[in-house]
């Protein structure tokens, strides 16, 4: 299990906030999703290292409101509820922990910690419960692209995943919870889909490399 997936949910840590002392408080619980992701014994053992970018979102995604879609055309926020991070914070260390976990890559670094072999950006593009027919939904979509840095490097592979889980009820915990699900999901498809694409291409290089001159 990784360091995020040990953290359980905090609802037990209030904040009070207040305009002034003496002022109207407003308690917040403040939730940290449990994420428990997979190795898949089928990904490849890679030997290049990795760098992972920071997710970019819209703005409301990348703080630690916790966002719901009661209507298709209207988002708003949990009330009484915080992320301990914002989204894009609490994915990319899902994702960190997911390809650390998994044994099967070098090294995974962040942007500004030295730069990798492999560079994968993402944009979050959705972190929010939606309500389908009354029900509620947590929805996780991320898009994805792994860029080859150095010479003769560029654009190897980019893709869409998404993820849709159903809480076990409408309250903030099931709801919690579900996001924690989706977040593992989605940071699974992620890794091992990196991992093959990012040896493809690596293959195809030496494969090009052993040609022959002028062949």
């Amino acid at each position: 299990m990784s360091r995020a997936s040990r953290l359980a949910p905090v609802a037990a840590l209030l904040l009070l906030a207040g305009c002034a002392i003496g002022g109207p408080k407003t308690e917040v619980s403040i939730f940290a999703p449990q994420v428990r992701t997979q190795a898949d014994p089928s990904w490849p053992s890679v030997d290049w290292r990795l760098t992972l970018g920071s997710p970019g979102a819209h703005a409301l995604l990348d703080s630690q409101r916790i966002a719901v879609r009661p209507t298709p055309d209207r988002l708003q926020t949990y009330k009484g509820a915080r992320w301990a991070d914002t989204a894009p914070e609490m994915m990319q260390l899902a994702l960190t922990e997911a390809f650390e976990d998994s044994g099967k890559i070098t090294g995974v670094s962040s942007w500004g910690g030295g730069r990798g072999d492999f560079g994968l950006f993402t944009d979050l593009r959705a972190f929010e419960t939606v309500y389908v027919d009354g029900r509620p939904m947590v929805v996780v979509e991320i898009q994805a692209r792994l860029v080859k840095f150095g010479q003769g490097g560029g654009l190897v592979a980019a893709r869409r995943f998404r993820t849709e889980v159903a809480p076990a009820g409408e309250k903030i915990e099931p709801v919690v919870a579900a996001f924690g699900e989706a977040m593992a999901r989605v940071g699974t498809d992620i890794v091992g889909w990196t991992l093959v694409e990012g040896e493809r291409a690596i293959s195809a290089r030496r494969r090009a490399a052993e040609e022959p001159a002028g062949k």
